[in-house]
């Protein structure tokens, strides 16, 4: 599979204000660092915020979330201005690489029109993680490690301040379930390869944080279990509610077959009896299979905002 190809040398530190970004090298010292902790703390605070939660709901909208939206759909816009192109293979489109070279260009602009000017000296270490989390365009490839990189960039953000703790459900609801669908968007228009795939014992080709997150939207439902996630109608009526039923029906869009046998993994999870215990669960493999896994995480950058020093707290 493509886990196994060999990565193509990890890109040279990029210089940013008075600090310099590294690579992971050494996956023991990745999982005592600063940066492990704050991430991880980041995923599992959102995980507590939308607890329960609908899409649906009503939350506070803040000014640097209405930005973020705007970036997005900026990002959006540039897919259409660069259809696919024609080509004898099938996948991995080459205009994925003209659309990736305009936010290489632009990405350090956007970032800056989200954040205000006292901060402006971020700009250029928040952009890397931007940048990061969309793709490969040298493979033209997508996966959870590309994911990773647009948590992380929402995790600096949180760091400097721009976004603050009652952004919370609007981070996850409206930021990232924006970055979700244009992530969605990419894999169909390019025909991207899943990153490190580990075809139907996986858990998905591309996304991993919507399960996370999805799950705990779900927690103490009143009638849906995670026994109907698998029922075409039950997604249909209520996906527009739930991340997770979202993910599913994006599934069965992209991929023929019994789920059973195209994703086996959620299908086995849809025998799990709750939800909270799918929670915990996804939780821990999001840990083993995507934050301990050295392909995933050999592109992680690390400087002053998430830095590789050992946590100190």
């Amino acid at each position: 599979g493509a886990s196994e190809e060999v990565a193509p040398p990890v890109q040279q530190c990029f210089m940013v204000p008075k600090k310099e970004i590294n690579v992971v090298s050494d996956m023991a010292k990745w999982k005592r660092s600063q940066a492990y902790a704050d991430y991880m703390g980041f995923i599992l605070t959102l995980n507590e915020g939308v607890r329960g939660k609908k899409l649906t709901c009503e939350y506070k909208v803040s000014e640097p979330i209405e930005k973020l939206v705007a970036l997005l759909n900026t990002l959006d816009r540039w897919i259409d201005e660069t259809p696919p192109v024609d080509q004898p293979s099938r996948f991995g489109n080459k205009a994925f690489r003209t659309w990736y070279a305009k936010l290489d260009q632009e990405a350090e602009k956007l970032v800056s029109a989200v954040i205000p000017k006292h901060l402006a000296d971020a700009a250029p270490e928040v952009a890397v993680y931007l940048k990061e989390s969309v793709g490969n365009s040298t493979r033209i490839d997508y996966g959870t490690g590309h994911e990773a990189a647009f948590a992380a960039f929402l995790c600096c953000l949180c760091k400097i301040g721009v976004l603050r703790v009652d952004d919370q459900m609007a981070i996850v609801f409206k930021v990232f379930n924006r970055y979700l669908e244009v992530m969605r968007k990419l894999q169909k228009t390019y025909r991207m390869e899943p990153a490190g795939s580990q075809g139907v014992w996986g858990l998905d080709d591309f996304q991993f944080l919507p399960f996370i997150w999805g799950s705990s939207q779900l927690i103490d439902h009143p009638t849906l279990e995670p026994r109907h996630f698998v029922d075409e109608k039950v997604v249909n009526e209520n996906h527009k509610d739930f991340m997770f039923l979202e993910c599913i029906l994006f599934i069965t869009e992209m991929k023929t077959g019994p789920f059973a046998e195209h994703s086996n993994q959620l299908w086995n999870i849809s025998a799990v009896p709750s939800w909270s215990k799918v929670n915990q669960g996804l939780i821990r493999m999001y840990k083993a299979e995507c934050l301990e896994k050295f392909p995933v995480i050999q592109h992680f950058k690390f400087g002053s905002l998430l830095p590789i020093q050992p946590v100190t707290s």
